[in-house]
């Protein structure tokens, strides 16, 4: 009988406690929820605990505002830190939420040296360049996630323009999470029909806009808050093919040494997850329009990583 993998979900605002319910329903491992705000990782992880007997989890939740719960996690799924608010500038968010994520990091990696780090804490690109510094770890055992949330957003549309199964919709995402996020509409298929071959040119171009603008589509709606539910699901999908070493292909934002022209920074690109973290970058070949609108993408995530001055 081998032990349950150890999840430690830092920040049990709406998105880590959404995580952790996710994680044990699939029972993935023991989660430990961590956040600052006394009394209430504590309270979600204990009704979490008590949905157990109805949806049928073995899955332990622990509750905690300290660090030393967190000893020996086999992953660490960061998404604490601030929600842009109206008036803060993006480079305040930038500075705010590295500070944040910096001592998150080293109090995390203090009790667990071999464990995998997600982060989730917007602007999610340079916050992994950021962890993957601090952390002192191999750049493969650091990981960001934001597209699988992108193709997740991609794949929705696409399935309710043509109205398809979203089992039947894969969608690829390049690039940074934001404005400057970079959808592939030739590699992106229905039961391996490319896209292209199934829209007009100006739908898939609308569908490509609502999903850059995806996260703002919700906050529009949510005013106070942003999405959750679909931004778990996806950090979920990446904790589940890794513990389960799956060797899924899926996008996120991973160090690229070489490949992609691009040298030394995180980008979100296809990558192979398994339990060694991120284990392979595919590279595909890109045509011109393609090319440029990821060096585009890579520029934008490079200005924010050197405000860092990592």
């Amino acid at each position: 009988m081998t032990a349950r993998a150890k999840i430690t979900v830092v920040g049990a605002g709406n998105v880590g406690a959404s995580v952790a319910q996710y994680a044990v329903e699939k029972e993935l491992g023991d989660v430990v929820l961590v956040d600052v705000v006394e009394g209430i990782p504590q309270g979600k992880a204990l009704d979490l605990l008590e949905a157990g007997p109805v949806h049928g989890y073995d899955s332990l939740l622990t509750g905690s505002n300290t660090y030393d719960e967190t000893a020996n996690s086999d992953i660490v799924v960061i998404t604490a830190g601030l929600a842009r608010k109206p008036g803060m500038t993006r480079d305040d968010l930038l500075f705010k939420n590295a500070e944040i994520v910096g001592s998150v990091v080293d109090q995390v990696v203090a009790r667990s040296r071999n464990a995998i780090l997600i982060l989730v804490t917007n602007p999610l690109d340079a916050m992994v360049q950021l962890a993957w510094k601090k952390s002192g770890f191999p750049a493969g055992r650091v990981i960001g996630m934001a597209g699988v949330l992108d193709s997740a957003r991609f794949r929705t549309f696409i399935a309710r323009e043509l109205d398809v199964s979203v089992e039947n919709v894969n969608a690829f995402v390049l690039g940074g999470h934001g404005d400057s996020m970079v959808p592939l509409p030739r590699y992106s298929t229905v039961a391996g029909i490319p896209i292209t071959d199934l829209l007009p040119p100006d739908r898939i171009q609308a569908l490509v806009t609502r999903t850059a603008n995806g996260g703002a589509e919700i906050v529009n709606y949510l005013k106070t808050g942003s999405a959750y539910y679909a931004p778990a699901a996806s950090a979920v999908e990446m904790v589940e093919a890794i513990l389960k070493d799956k060797k899924k292909i899926l996008p996120c934002a991973a160090y690229l040494n070489g490949q992609y022209g691009v040298h030394g920074l995180y980008v979100g690109v296809p990558v192979k997850l398994g339990r060694r973290g991120v284990e392979q970058v595919i590279e595909i070949k890109l045509t011109a329009d393609e090319q440029a609108a990821f060096q585009r993408s890579v520029g934008a995530v490079r200005e924010l990583v050197e405000k860092l001055k990592l």
